[in-house]
């Protein structure tokens, strides 16, 4: 299933950037400070994909799945409410950054303990769709659902990717380095 595949790379790639912010977090936890031009542009890559690609994908497999199988609603509203919530706490982190780029006084402890919060949230969420969302795409969609799904859908991630390698060289350097939870698969 081509669609899945993307989704799972989707993953993959979202998981190295996280693994890239978790550096930075290190980076902090060890009383430096981290490169925060480059933590910036972590936040503003992903705010961008969420806003360009994860909310409409969430959005149109939520409606699709549920008018089958009613029954997954309160999956689907709860996926969308910690999804919400995890967008939350990335504009929060955006805020401090921006407030930190214009040395203005943030409280290092606090920043640090927002960022480690919203990268194990973050990740909480990756794995409910892997493991609760995937398995009923699998099951419930077939390759014709999928290529419909796939033509609803905004632009795809190469794209993204393509425009993070090119507008992000620094954060695209430290992207291919991170490793990719695909190469982690049996």
């Amino acid at each position: 299933m081509p669609m899945l595949n993307q989704l799972r790379q989707d993953h993959a790639n979202m998981a190295r950037l996280l693994h890239v912010l978790s550096l930075k977090h290190r980076t902090l936890d060890e009383g430096e400070r981290p490169n925060f031009q480059l933590v910036r542009e972590v936040v503003d890559f992903i705010l961008d994909y969420m806003s360009g690609f994860t909310v409409p994908l969430e959005r149109i497999f939520g409606e699709r799945l549920v008018e089958r199988l009613p029954e997954v609603d309160d999956l689907v509203v709860r996926l969308t409410a910690d999804y919400e919530a995890l967008h939350q706490r990335l504009m929060r982190l955006s805020d401090d950054l921006d407030m930190i780029l214009m040395d203005a006084i943030v409280p290092m402890d606090r920043f640090a303990a927002d960022l480690q919060a919203y990268l194990e949230a973050h990740r909480a969420y990756l794995r409910a769709e892997r493991e609760e969302l995937f398995p009923l795409i699998r099951e419930h969609f077939d390759e014709a659902d999928l290529a419909s799904l796939a033509e609803a859908l905004p632009e795809g991630a190469q794209e993204k990717l393509s425009r993070l390698q090119e507008g992000y060289p620094e954060l695209y350097a430290e992207f291919r380095e991170a490793p990719s939870p695909l190469d982690q698969e049996p």
